[in-house]
């Protein structure tokens, strides 16, 4: 029996494609510090990671606020509560 994979949907897809990039640029900067490469040059890889990192981290926020805080199965909750959830939500992943 073949082992069909399950398809992974678009959006998912997106995420894997950044994470997979930036395990790449990891990557570059561990080569980078073994060759002994200027620090400018290291600075520089660190920072697309670090904005790699945001991106990401933003997407995955913007979905769970979308899908999980302001879902209309969530229930009965007050605005003042969804507020206090979501401003607790982005201080703790904004750190």
């Amino acid at each position: 029996m073949k082992n069909n994979p399950v398809p992974i949907p678009k959006e998912k897809q997106k995420l894997l494609s950044r994470i997979k990039r930036m395990s790449g640029q990891l990557t570059a900067v561990e080569r980078a510090v073994n060759e002994g490469d200027e620090c400018a040059d290291i600075l520089m890889l660190l920072a697309a990671i670090r904005g790699g990192v945001n991106s990401l981290m933003a997407e995955i926020l913007e979905d769970h606020i979308r899908l999980h805080i302001t879902h209309p199965d969530r229930g009965p909750e007050s605005p003042e509560e969804l507020t206090e959830d979501l401003i607790g939500l982005v201080r703790a992943y904004l750190k």
